[in-house]
């Protein structure tokens, strides 16, 4: 039932004991570096100490003293699922293992009834789904009855946040536990071990420093993809040595740490429009250039380019409206690369322009009084008056026309009559709303006849 998870290339590769061991016997380098480096032992796991402390509830399930099940949530390459290995080695439990990829209820329940079976021998079972996030509704449901019965231990990995990708009932019946991104430090270690040990390269490579640097830089964190990049830089060497060069021309780029479906697609964006609204244009094009090296639909940060032209900037430069929505007209018009420019353009001219909150602050206060219910009638002189009987009812009687006072303004009630001198629209002294301020407190005193 592993479906491929922990198994290794070919049948002479590795044989498992059923309890998520794994030994490597004449398996040379058919087993991908990653694999055979994966951690042994508590002791050789690297990074997440926030989670190993003495006492944590993940130390005690690795230690096999924990009983409850367990959602890992973190990016690639951080340890998640050898962790689950790790934690039913020490439990001495039968391990099973499913991708939620490929599997569907059907093998769920198998999974569940071969575990029940054990139970009747005294054999208890730790089942890990990788990608759980992929379960549907259905497939999570399905193992509810035998997480609460403790039938299995869940071990479920995800790189999506699990409070929106985890049914509610599955949530609250596990502990979730957040893995980070491994440091450069991290990774720098993993790869001196991974050199070193006998189950990487024994030493038969020298590795320089400028290479490692540049792995490292590469890895993003992921550990995974460290070893990756450094199997292949070894594979591609003729005399044992691996340099700076031999790396870069045999790893394609960095991992881009994005997923469009998931809880990073909307951290990544967040980021993004937080840095427009910061002004910091150097981590907006940062977000950008991740975003859409990822394949994000330009129309999404299009967007997200119009939407903070007014949340974000409002009057304080009205052109910003104009580029973001120009930009969108582009992304239409002419489609990806050549877009990126343009998306680039807005990005920095929003980035860049001088900022205000006074168009949402405003819209918000109008809002608040209607849904306190100050609404009021309005005024009769505003009412329509095209069709017939309006005048008889007082309809727009004695409505005083604009454009006939020479300055285009005049003394008039125009809210209703609760909300006559109420103000929504505070203008900041930023950009062009250090000029609209005077502005707008001079028209306010000709309309209320101040």
């Amino acid at each position: 039932m592993t479906d491929g998870l922990f198994d290794v290339p070919g049948q002479a590769a590795g044989e498992s004991d059923g309890r998520g061991r794994v030994e490597f016997r004449g398996a040379g380098d058919s087993v991908p570096l990653a694999v055979r480096m994966r951690p042994a032992s508590l002791e050789e796991v690297v990074g997440q100490q926030h989670l190993l402390g003495p006492g944590s509830p993940l130390r005690r399930l690795v230690e096999g003293s924990g009983a409850a099940s367990v959602l890992l949530y973190g990016p690639p390459g951080t340890g998640k699922t050898t962790l689950a290995s790790l934690i039913s080695q020490a439990t001495g439990r039968r391990f099973e293992a499913l991708s939620a990829l490929s599997a569907g209820v059907k093998e769920v329940r198998a999974v569940i009834d071969l575990a029940r079976r054990r139970l009747t021998v005294g054999e208890q079972t730790v089942l890990f789904i990788d990608e759980v996030h992929r379960f549907s509704k259905t497939q999570q449901d399905a193992l509810l009855a035998a997480v609460e019965n403790r039938i299995v231990l869940l071990v479920g990995a995800t790189t999506e946040n699990p409070s929106f990708s985890v049914v509610s009932p599955l949530l609250s019946r596990s502990l979730v536990l957040q893995l980070q991104s491994l440091t450069d430090a991290d990774i720098r270690q993993v790869l001196q071990r991974a050199i070193d040990d006998p189950r990487g390269f024994g030493g038969e490579y020298t590795v320089t420093e400028a290479a490692l640097d540049h792995i490292v830089r590469i890895a993003g964190g992921d550990a995974r993809r460290a070893l990756t990049a450094l199997e292949a830089s070894a594979e591609s060497s003729l005399d044992g040595n691996v340099d700076v060069d031999l790396v870069e021309a045999s790893v394609d780029k960095a991992a881009v740490r994005y997923d469009r479906a998931g809880d990073q697609h909307y951290d990544v964006v967040s980021a993004f429009i937080k840095s427009i609204r910061g002004s910091d244009v150097d981590a907006a094009l940062h977000y950008l250039a991740r975003m859409m090296s990822a394949g994000e639909d330009p129309r999404f940060i299009a967007r997200r380019l119009v939407i903070s032209a007014s949340e974000d900037i409002g009057m304080a430069d009205p052109t910003a409206l104009q580029s973001a929505v120009a930009a969108a007209q582009v992304v239409q018009l002419i489609g990806m690369p050549e877009a990126q420019l343009t998306l680039t353009h807005a990005t920095i001219h929003l980035a860049t322009s001088p900022k205000s909150g006074a168009v949402p602050a405003a819209l918000g206060a109008a809002m608040s009084d209607i849904s306190a219910g100050k609404a009021g009638l309005v005024p009769p002189h505003l009412r329509d008056g095209h069709y017939a009987g309006a005048a008889k009812l007082g309809n727009a009687q004695g409505y005083r026309y604009p454009h006939d006072d020479p300055d285009g303004v005049l003394a008039q009630q125009y809210p209703p009559d609760d909300l006559v001198g109420r103000d929504y629209y505070t203008p900041t002294d930023h950009g062009n709303e250090r000029e609209i301020g005077p502005r707008v407190q001079k028209l306010r005193r000709i309309v209320r006849g101040k």
